[in-house]
């Protein structure tokens, strides 16, 4: 055991993969808080078309990312992981090229698919290069690459869009971003003994982690509140608040709380305490949620980024090792895409519902329905998921 403690986290590969994850995501939420004001001012959308438009994405994610897992899990992780990446980078292109909201629509749901499937290779193979005993611990690192560029990609936009007025400069940089990410990736190099093939026969479970289904629902339910908060944010706060120019503070006060989390919960991932970090995360979230809609002040609003971002530290990766502690050595792929699945089937009806409930009747009730889902998936993880996980978790020495 002492010599299991000892085994090297900060890989090479890891590091890699790590930063090609952050460049992926940071692609994506340069752009996330903006696009609503950009489709309304450019394209003269309404509030529900503008969430139809912005969930096709993640339509197109959850429909690829079932089948991604299984691919992921019986070819070439590397030629996967490299082709759906640079099927991400080349998407980019279209939002530069579309002059009409329908063309821009096609180009923003068919982006999901590639998306979908990069971000479940890149994770599995992330689980490929950790040493056994450093996984629960290297994954919540991992899941930070990701919860970082959520943080810091909205902060940068919306203050390059502030300087220089133009979305035509955030297309350009969210492309450049991605190509690096592709180039980063493409160095790594998976051992023939990290791909695992699938000789198995076919059943729901190659797509879709049955054995996490409660997880999925519980996961999904927080997902739906950050969809409404990362894609609604910069209006709302336009709107509703008169906040201007503080919502990329917002954005940097919620990376701050993410970086806080780590530094709080590393040794409870090491300890493999997963369901202490869920149950203490979410509650934080919880409170900085409510705190969003209920605390209509400059005090209440930027305090909220800070204990949502550190909740969130806390709860996802800490769900991300559950979903991977329920599943076989050889459903490593289909666990990732389970989860990521189901926290974009969440986000995506996010995204659909904060549109239509803004566009009836008004933002503040869109974010009041956030505090209130928010607070039955809190409910759904302490009186029933947390003790699913404990009863269907693979001991660590089945890995």
């Amino acid at each position: 055991m002492t010599m299991n403690t000892k085994e090297k986290l900060w890989n090479a590969k890891y590091i890699k993969v790590m930063t090609a994850n952050f460049m992926m995501y940071f692609a994506f939420y340069i752009l996330t808080p903006l696009l609503p004001i950009y489709l309304s001012e450019r394209f003269g959308a309404t509030n529900d078309v503008i969430g139809l438009v912005l969930s096709g994405y993640t339509i197109a994610s959850l429909i690829i990312r079932p089948f991604s897992g299984f691919v992921v899990d019986s070819f070439n992780r590397k030629k996967v992981l490299v082709i759906c990446l640079f099927s991400f980078f080349v998407f980019f292109v279209g939002y530069i090229a579309a002059s009409t909201l329908l063309m821009f629509a096609i180009v923003r749901t068919l982006h999901g698919g590639p998306f979908g499937a990069a971000t479940v290779a890149n994770s599995t193979v992330a689980i490929d290069v950790l040493p056994s005993s450093r996984r629960n611990e290297g994954l919540g690192y991992y899941g930070l690459s990701n919860n970082l560029a959520m943080a810091i990609a909205p902060s940068i936009g919306i203050y390059l869009y502030k300087l220089l007025d133009d979305f035509s400069v955030l297309f350009w940089i969210a492309l450049v971003v991605a190509f690096v990410g592709l180039l980063v990736d493409g160095t790594v190099k998976i051992l023939a003994n990290s791909i695992v093939k699938n000789n198995g026969k076919l059943s729901l479970d190659r797509f879709f982690l049955t054995r996490a289904w409660l997880l999925a629902i519980n996961i999904a339910m927080f997902g739906f509140c950050f969809g409404v908060l990362s894609n609604y944010l910069a209006i709302y706060s336009k709107q509703e608040l008169g906040i201007t120019g503080g919502t990329g503070t917002y954005f940097a006060l919620l990376s701050i709380g993410l970086f806080s989390s780590r530094i709080e919960g590393a040794k409870a991932l090491r300890e493999g305490r997963l369901t202490h970090n869920a149950a203490y995360g979410m509650c934080i979230a919880l409170i900085g949620y409510i705190m969003f809609v209920a605390w209509i002040n400059p005090v209440g609003y930027y305090l909220s980024a800070f204990l949502i971002g550190l909740g969130n530290g806390h709860m996802y990766p800490a769900f991300l090792n559950m979903f991977i502690s329920v599943a076989h050595h050889d459903e490593r792929g289909t666990a990732n895409s389970s989860i990521l699945t189901s926290w974009d089937l969440g986000f995506g009806i996010g995204i659909l519902l904060g549109g239509v409930v803004s566009e009836m009747v008004g933002y503040k009730a869109a974010f009041w329905m956030v505090a209130i889902e928010n607070a039955f998936g809190v409910l759904l993880f302490f009186m029933f998921a947390g003790k699913f996980f404990v009863k269907r978790r693979i001991e660590a020495s089945s890995f």
